[in-house]
């Protein structure tokens, strides 16, 4: 497996001079994960099977989160009110009832009309419990209600404002239906079974709960081999005849057995516990803007697997087993003792360093405004609210930040990003924090990432050499790197180019990936001859991304043994969208994939299906508009843009679309608007700059146009086409005197193009004339 990238290079009859021969050492690769290898087939057999010679463990197990994590709907394990229990909500008021031992809730269903709806599984157990109703084609929905478990009553999980009967979040809609969005980590040996075609589900499972098997692997052989008389076992059986080997393993290894479910992901097929690396399965979201916060403190709901392998815990190869039993889940140890395990006592668990009350002295909690304690006398002394502060998700479930991070309201200052002394004293600045800080540990500030990924995500052009530096040091978090690499997309150039080019050979499949994803070569030979090889890498995610990247250009450029390689990968890449074409964001790739391809009625049929699935999901809106485009139905496109640019305002690149299209359309005076606003709101992009000086000359705006044209050469003085247009501006004007500084600079930035050269003969002969 690990020759993979020579197989690749060999294949593709180049040999790539850009990249050092070093990056092809074997060691680059990761080897098999321990905790896998090749077994004759195994199937699943269920928790109680596990139960006679593995009753500590599972004793520990029962009862617990993930035992508890779904059942059916019954006496015992429905913990809500269902004794006519009512809810109002916005005037709508919902009844908890039951009904021949069974039970129901009357509430607000599809179409946002009033209809009775049988509760069939509980969801969960603690902090809240939510409930799953039965739809047609195999649908399970998540009810928008759900129970308290401590203060006893139901709440709504979006409290703010009703939603809409057709938004992807309404209950019946894909938003909150279980098969999709949930199933896969609350339930053993899940099949999800989505059928686009049909738009229906038969999904399936082994345990209805995360049993044993849901960590170990299908046990059957296992089983049998326990089953067998001690003196009749096989003396040569590999880790018991289990599949998934969880003991004696890595702490990357161990975190990764808990990644596929403990992360923010998308899912690349049904999970089989045999694939050799995590992104065979799935991949991981990066520190996006919604999702985290730029310094990679989370934001939104993205679980915890991200976070921690920023932490330096993780780095120091602290694992998951080491705070969390793995049977229970409860912690190990209460309170500091958790984290004393390998921190100093006489260092870190004394006022000297956190410089906070510890329980039992005198002091005044912090209270919110309604008398509510918020945080009694001895929560500063606790290392996880200084190191761990959370947020609360579905309204009551509070979760840590399992990055781990020290404390710095320094770069709240600069990013506006939360910290942990401000959680708590509320009423005091970031300002009045960060000089306590510097008081208690001194001046001295590490630089943090945080700053980079800020500047990266406003593009702003001093962050590019940053993005670089940051993308290509293997000091950094992965997670991190392959965030600046993706930030890199909006920096073209050959700098840029080079980064993307030397992250191809990363020992780390989610850099390769997130370096297929980003490349775009103008040449299409280069983009072959880089992309071509990762068409051969042992990763699934890798590869299918590299088939994706190619599917534009490959067409009669390959050849014969890269065309069978790349139909294959293409083959897994469209498996993989049609596995999720139950969500937005895969129908979006396979119209993107049709466009590619060259098959419009397919790319069509696929946005259309990304829209009907949400219709929020604007990316799908303004491809197929471009598709529309393309093929000449410009009203269409120019409908869909519409709604974009009205439904967000703040996407000014969709304001120059719309405003390129309308002047395509000589509706001249309209697009002027929309690539003023462009301009406004993309200050540094030359280009809408140049266009809006183009029109304004066409509509006669001759000042206006002006002041753009000299913008795009102020953000781009060497480019060619800006310096002609606005020479040409002046030529037309007869304002020559103005004209001949433009020329010049064409003749000093080109000296082998003629134009310039030409233009300053003729503006000279102008002035002569004068």
């Amino acid at each position: 497996m690990t020759n993979w990238k020579t197989t690749g290079i060999i294949a593709t009859i180049v040999i790539i001079l850009a990249i050092p021969l070093y990056t092809l050492k074997t060691t680059y690769l990761r080897p098999l994960p321990d905790r896998l290898q090749t077994y004759p087939v195994s199937t699943f057999v269920g928790s109680k099977k596990c139960m006679d010679c593995h009753k500590k463990e599972y004793d520990k197990w029962l009862n617990s989160h993930h035992d508890l994590a779904m059942d059916v709907a019954n006496e015992t394990t429905v913990l809500g009110d269902f004794e006519n229990a009512v809810f109002e909500y916005f005037g709508v008021t919902s009844r908890f009832f039951r009904k021949d031992n069974r039970f129901f809730v009357q509430t607000l269903g599809p179409d946002g009309k009033m209809g009775e709806f049988e509760i069939k599984y509980t969801f969960g157990v603690d902090p809240l419990q939510q409930y799953l109703v039965p739809f047609p084609g195999g649908r399970l929905q998540c009810l928008p209600m759900a129970w308290d478990v401590k203060k006893k009553k139901w709440y709504h999980l979006y409290p703010d404002e009703p939603i809409d009967p057709g938004d992807w979040l309404y209950w019946t809609n894909a938003g909150q239906n279980w098969n999709g969005m949930c199933a896969e980590c609350h339930s053993t040996d899940l099949k999800k079974n989505y059928n686009y075609k049909k738009d229906s589900y038969q999904t399936t499972w082994s345990d209805i709960d995360v049993g044993c098997e849901a960590c170990h692997g299908p046990g059957s052989r296992h089983v049998e081999w326990a089953e067998l008389p001690d003196m009749a076992r096989p003396q040569t059986v590999y880790n018991y005849e289990l599949m998934v080997k969880t003991s004696g393993i890595s702490s990357r290894d161990l975190v990764e057995l808990c990644a596929p479910c403990h992360s923010r992901r998308a899912a690349l097929g049904d999970y089989t516990h045999s694939e050799p690396d995590l992104l065979d399965s799935m991949l991981p979201s990066l520190l996006a803007e919604g999702m985290y916060f730029p310094d990679g403190q989370i934001l939104e709901e993205v679980y915890v697997y991200a976070s921690f392998t920023q932490s330096k815990m993780y780095d120091r190869d602290v694992r998951c087993s080491d705070c969390h039993d793995v049977h229970s889940l409860k912690l190990i140890k209460e309170g500091n003792a958790l984290c004393l395990q390998c921190h100093r006592a006489d260092t870190y668990d004394t006022k000297d360093h956190h410089f906070h009350k510890k329980k039992g002295e005198k002091g005044e909690p912090v209270i919110s405004a309604d008398g509510k304690v918020l945080f009694d006398v001895g929560s500063g002394a606790e290392c996880v609210q200084c190191h761990m502060p959370g947020r609360y998700y579905m309204g009551i479930d509070y979760r840590p930040d399992h990055s781990l991070r020290v404390p710095r309201p320094g770069i709240s200052l600069k990013l506006a990003t939360p910290n942990a002394c401000n959680r708590c004293h509320m009423d005091e600045t970031d300002k009045w924090s960060d000089e306590y800080i510097t008081k208690w540990y001194g001046p001295g500030r590490r630089p943090h990432y945080g700053t980079i990924i800020e500047a990266g995500r406003k593009r702003l052009p001093e962050a590019e050499k940053d993005l670089v530096k940051l993308a290509g040091d293997p000091l950094f978090p992965v997670i991190v790197r392959a965030t600046a690499l993706s930030l890199l997309n909006s920096y073209p150039g050959e700098e840029t180019a080079r980064a993307f080019e030397l992250a191809l050979m990363d020992e780390e499949a989610l850099i390769r990936r997130t370096a297929i994803e980003s490349l775009r070569l103008a040449d299409p030979v280069k983009q072959i001859k880089f992309i071509v090889p990762m068409l051969y890498d042992p990763v699934k995610a890798v590869r299918i991304e590299a088939a994706r990247s190619l599917a534009p250009v490959a067409e009669g450029k390959l050849t014969e043994e890269q065309t069978k390689v790349f139909q294959a990968a293409l083959r897994e890449y469209k498996a993989a969208m049609e596995y999720a074409a139950d969500f937005a964001y895969a129908r979006y790739n396979l119209g993107n994939l049709y466009t590619s391809l060259h098959q419009p009625e397919k790319a069509v049929q696929n946005y259309r299906a990304a829209i009907h699935i949400d219709d929020q999901f604007y990316p799908a809106k303004v491809n197929l508009a471009m598709l529309y485009n393309q093929e000449g139905q410009n009203d269409e496109a120019e409908s869909l843009l519409r709604d974009v640019v009205t439904s967000h305002p703040e996407l000014h690149e969709m304001e120059y679309s719309l405003g390129l299209l309308l002047a395509e359309k000589k509706q001249y005076d309209e697009a002027a608007v929309y690539l003023g606003k462009a301009a406004i709101g993309l200050p540094q992009r030359a280009r809408v700059h140049y266009n809006l000086g183009l029109l304004l000359q066409h509509l006669k705006r001759d000042s206006e146009a002006e002041v753009a044209l000299i913008k795009a050469i102020t953000l781009k003085p060497d480019n060619m086409d800006y310096l002609y247009a606005l020479a040409e501006y002046y030529i037309k004007r007869s304002k020559f005197r103005e004209a001949k500084p433009i020329a010049k600079k064409m003749i000093s930035s080109h000296p082998s193009v003629s134009i310039g050269h030409n233009l300053m003969k003729f503006i000279n002969s102008n002035l002569r004339r004068k």
